[in-house]
């Protein structure tokens, strides 16, 4: 619950000591941040009857001064300006301030100026700048997320703002859980390292007042490493329910957009997939899609028993007792049909795109040796007409990572081949893939096959068999967690920034992942903290990624490193 309830308690807080009737106004970031834990019809039992952008409250002119205006805001340059020119002739009858991090003294000083018909009644600091999607998974929904593929010649002042974003979000959950972190980051990344830096410098250094709270007990610990550590992840089809939702329709803000999946009523066409409002998806995000299928014709075949027995309504206290249920039955009702659309939906999808083949492969080459059956393998599906690009790409791609110094040759063959059978295949990518996330690049034993220890794991594991040959994979960030447990981390691979170091096992963690996290990491992240190991992980990134989106990245970094004269 840690992440979601920190953030309701701040808006809870915002909302529930200025009585009478309010409008909230947002930017588009704080908009994400409040309606992944905030639902409208909460809103509303706080007396918020307007949510509004600051950006197109600017644009109005219309009084409005029986509303006190709460105002939620990053605490950017922007946001200060859309303030000054709204304070010229305030709309409202009160505004009170609410920024998601720390502000800059200047940006206090130009809200004192502008406030001169003092129509500001508080300013105030509530650290929630941060997307809680689950109670141990968060994200910053960051647009540019590239850019960190890119090395710091080709866009300085934007590896900047991507570097001082990710720091100020880091910094917002460490001021929502009011602990101060020792710092660790992967030795391989420049990008994590700058960031554990800057992070450090923010701590301990600029705002070190801010950050002491007199803690006796053991420093949790921060972790910054970086997305390319682990690039198989991202690649694999998903067949967990969260995670395949995502990878197979998409997830924004825990909110699934189906108005292209056909004949949907209007209330259906956007759906909310949250934990902490829907029951059943609570119990089953991170089953196996056979299981989801199985559950949810229980949950049909109780909902229809339900209505049948709302059909014999005979006497007045039947109809009393109808109506009083009917909201519950309503909500029912939606839930019932939203699953039902989407496992419909995503049973199409897997049917036409030939899922189920593809992903044995996939897992295959993720998880087990065997070159020579690999090639032959991805050859036969890159033949197959009912393949679409982008699985034959993905196939391309895990191969090239998983035997790009072992045969070159027949990796050419697949390039090849890859080209020919795929028109929008842009030249170059699976290369440039293996430019920025190649065995050369990377720290961790992704394969299993550099470990003593992992090697022996893997023959246990193949001798045992796998109980599903779909979810045998496990992301790296699995094997972290597990070294972070036995104190195992190696102070060589993921160094300790000054002279902070960890005295005894940290309570929490909070891992970073430059680049972005996936579902299936999450699920890991959540599993490992059901099991009651000691400590309690929490996972963050700069954005959630399914396959299309890291792929879309990695097109965007490709084409800016193309045509930068900055690159060597």
């Amino acid at each position: 619950m840690v992440l979601i309830s920190a953030v309701r308690d701040y808006i809870s807080r915002m909302l529930q000591d200025i009585s009478g009737m309010k409008v909230l106004i947002l930017d588009s970031h704080t908009v994400s941040i409040v309606s992944v834990v905030y639902s409208q019809s909460e809103l509303l039992q706080k007396e918020v009857f307007l949510v509004e952008l600051v950006d197109s409250i600017s644009m109005s002119k219309e009084s409005m001064s029986h509303l006190k205006a709460v105002y939620f805001l990053r605490p950017t340059s922007e946001n200060i300006q859309h303030l000054r020119r709204q304070f010229a002739s305030p709309r409202f009858g009160e505004y009170h301030l609410f920024f998601s991090n720390i502000l800059k003294d200047t940006q206090i000083h130009i809200l004192a100026d502008s406030d001169e018909q003092e129509v500001v009644q508080q300013v105030q600091e509530f650290y929630a700048d941060f997307v809680a999607i689950d109670p141990f998974h968060f994200t910053l929904n960051m647009s540019s997320n590239h850019i960190y593929m890119l090395p710091a010649v080709v866009d300085p002042s934007g590896l900047q703002q991507y570097c001082d974003r990710v720091v100020d979000g880091i910094g917002a959950i460490f001021l929502a859980l009011k602990r101060r972190p020792v710092i660790r980051y992967q030795r391989t990344s420049d990008i994590a390292k700058r960031i554990a830096h800057e992070t450090s410098k923010l701590m301990y250094q600029q705002e070190s007042g801010l950050f002491d709270f007199r803690r006796t007990e053991v420093s949790p610990l921060l972790l910054v490493v970086d997305r390319r550590d682990d690039p198989v992840t991202p690649l694999l089809n998903q067949w967990t329910y969260q995670a395949m939702v995502h990878e197979l329709i998409g997830i924004q803000d825990n909110k699934v957009d189906l108005k292209n999946i056909g004949k949907i009523p209007k209330d259906q066409q956007e759906v909310v997939l949250s934990s902490e409002q829907d029951a059943f998806f609570k119990a089953n995000m991170y089953e196996n899609f056979g299981d989801i299928g199985l559950n949810i014709k229980r949950m049909v075949d109780e909902f229809q028993q339900i209505s049948k027995s709302n059909q014999n309504i005979l006497t007045i206290e039947d109809m009393a007792k109808f109506v009083d249920n009917y909201p519950e039955y309503r909500k029912m009702h939606g839930n019932v049909s939203k699953h039902v659309t989407m496992v419909t939906e995503m049973s199409k999808i897997v049917e036409e795109r030939k899922l189920m083949l593809v992903s044995q492969t996939e897992q295959e080459l993720a998880c087990n040796g065997g070159q020579v059956a690999a090639f032959e393998a991805v050859t036969n599906l890159l033949n197959d007409e009912s393949v679409s690009d982008i699985d034959r790409l993905r196939l391309v791609m895990l191969y090239a990572l998983r035997y790009e110094k072992e045969s070159p040759v027949q990796l050419m063959q697949l390039f090849n081949k890859l080209a020919s059978r795929s028109a929008k295949y842009k030249p170059g990518l699976v290369q440039f893939l293996l430019k920025q996330a190649g065995v050369d690049k990377r720290i961790g034993d992704l394969y299993g096959n550099r470990d003593l220890l992992n090697i022996a794991r893997n023959m246990a594991r193949g001798l045992k068999g796998v109980e599903n040959v779909y979810t045998q994979h496990q992301p790296l960030l699995f094997q972290t967690m597990e070294s972070i447990n036995k104190g195992r981390l190696r102070d060589v691979d993921y160094p300790f920034i000054g002279n902070h170091f960890q005295q005894g096992r940290p309570q929490d963690v909070v891992i970073f992942i430059v680049g972005g996290t996936t579902y299936e990491e999450a699920r890991a992240v959540a599993l490992l903290n059901a099991s009651n190991s000691g400590i309690r992980f929490i996972l963050g990134g700069s954005v959630v990624l399914n396959s299309k989106r890291f792929l879309k990245d990695l097109e965007e970094a490709q084409r800016i490193n193309r045509t930068s004269p900055n690159v060597i």
